[in-house]
C-alpha cells in the first residue's frame, strides 16, 4: 500500500480545482472561469487497490494586494513542505510568463518530487506539446510530465498512475468513507460564491464573499434551513448582485438550492441576503469569519462520503 498527500500548485486559472474534481470523483472544490476562485486549502481524498491518494488544491499564486491575497498565497506556498509529492499545474493553452517562472522557483531547494501537470490539451494542437515540454525542462528537474485535460478526463488516469509510484509506503491516511475536509456550512458557502461567480461581472467577484449566518437542520429529513450573506465592498456593488427586481439574486439562490438538494439529498431552504462590508479583504477579523486561513491553520471538521 502506497499513501500520501499530493499538493496542486499553479497560477490563478491553471484548472487545479477541476483537475481535484475529477480525480476525486465528487464535487469538493468550486470552479470557475474567474481567476482567484479557490481561497484556501480543500482536501479531497481518493481511495485505490493499491492506496489512497490525499489531493490538496491550493489557491492560485499570484502578487498578493491585499491580506485575503497573503493569505491565500501563503496557503498554497505551505503546502511545498507538508507534502509527499508536488504537482505543479500549467495550463498548456497559455504562454508561459513572468509568473509561471515565479511559481516555478518556488520549487528551487525543495527535495519533494515534482510532477509537472499540462492542463487544458483538448485546448492545444498536438504538435505544440512536444515543444512546450521541452522549454518546460527548463523550470525544474521533474519527476514526470503528464499531459493531460481535467474537463475530459483524458490523461488523467496515467497521472494517478504517476502518483502512487512517487508515494511512499504506508496505510491509508483517513478512513476509507472520508471524502474531504470542508464542513457542510463551507460547502454551502462556497456553492453560493460560485453561483455568484458564474453570473456577475468580471471585477465583482474579487469583492464578494459569502458566509453562512445560520444553519438550521432541526428539521433536517424533511427541509434543511440556510441562511446566507453575501458581502461586498461598496455601495454600486449591491444592485449588481440583487439584479433588477431581483432577478439576479433569485437566479443565484435557485441554482444553488437545486445543488445543495443534491449534495445534501434533502429539501433545502435557501435564504440570500447582500450586505456592504468595505474593505473586507483587508480586515482580518473579517477574513477569521469568513473562514480564510491564517498560515499554519488546521482545517475545520470533515465531511463524509455519501
Amino acid at each position: 500500500m502506497r499513501s500520501g498527500y499530493v499538493s496542486l500548485i499553479g497560477r490563478p486559472n491553471a484548472g487545479k480545482s477541476t483537475l481535484v474534481n475529477t480525480l476525486v470523483g465528487a464535487k469538493v472544490a468550486i470552479v470557475s472561469d474567474k481567476p482567484q476562485t479557490t481561497r484556501s486549502r480543500i482536501l479531497g481524498v481518493k481511495n485505490y487497490p493499491e492506496g489512497q491518494i490525499v489531493f490538496v488544491d491550493t489557491p492560485g499564486i499570484h502578487k498578493p494586494l491585499h491580506r485575503l491575497n497573503v493569505r491565500m498565497v501563503d496557503a498554497a506556498v505551505e503546502t511545498l513542505r507538508e507534502v509527499q509529492v508536488v504537482v505543479l499545474v500549467f495550463d498548456a493553452s497559455t504562454q508561459a510568463g513572468h509568473g509561471d517562472e515565479y511559481v516555478s522557483s518556488l520549487l528551487q531547494g525543495i527535495s519533494t518530487p515534482v510532477v509537472l501537470v499540462l492542463n487544458k490539451i483538448d485546448l492545444v494542437a498536438k504538435a505544440k506539446l512536444l515543444p512546450l515540454m521541452h522549454e518546460a525542462q527548463k523550470w525544474h528537474d521533474f519527476a514526470a510530465m503528464v499531459p493531460l485535460s481535467a474537463q475530459t478526463g483524458d490523461g488523467v488516469d496515467r497521472l494517478e498512475r504517476v502518483l502512487l509510484d512517487q508515494l511512499p509506503e504506508g496505510e491509508p491516511l483517513y478512513p476509507e468513507d472520508f471524502l474531504t475536509d470542508q464542513s457542510e456550512r463551507t460547502l454551502v458557502a462556497e456553492t453560493v460564491r460560485e453561483k455568484v461567480l458564474r453570473h456577475t461581472r468580471a471585477e465583482l467577484p474579487f469583492s464578494t464573499a459569502v458566509i453562512v449566518d445560520k444553519f438550521d437542520e432541526e428539521e433536517r429529513e424533511r427541509v434543511l434551513r440556510l441562511y446566507c450573506t453575501i458581502f461586498v465592498e461598496l455601495d454600486s456593488q449591491k444592485p449588481i448582485v440583487i439584479g433588477r427586481g431581483g432577478e439576479m439574486i433569485k437566479r443565484i439562490g435557485t441554482e444553488a438550492r437545486k445543488e445543495l438538494e443534491e449534495l445534501f439529498e434533502t429539501r433545502v431552504f435557501l435564504d440570500l441576503r447582500v450586505k456592504v462590508n468595505a474593505d473586507w479583504r483587508n480586515d482580518d477579523r473579517a477574513l477569521d469569519g469568513l473562514g480564510v486561513p491564517r498560515a499554519a491553520n488546521r482545517p475545520p471538521r470533515r465531511t463524509r462520503r455519501r
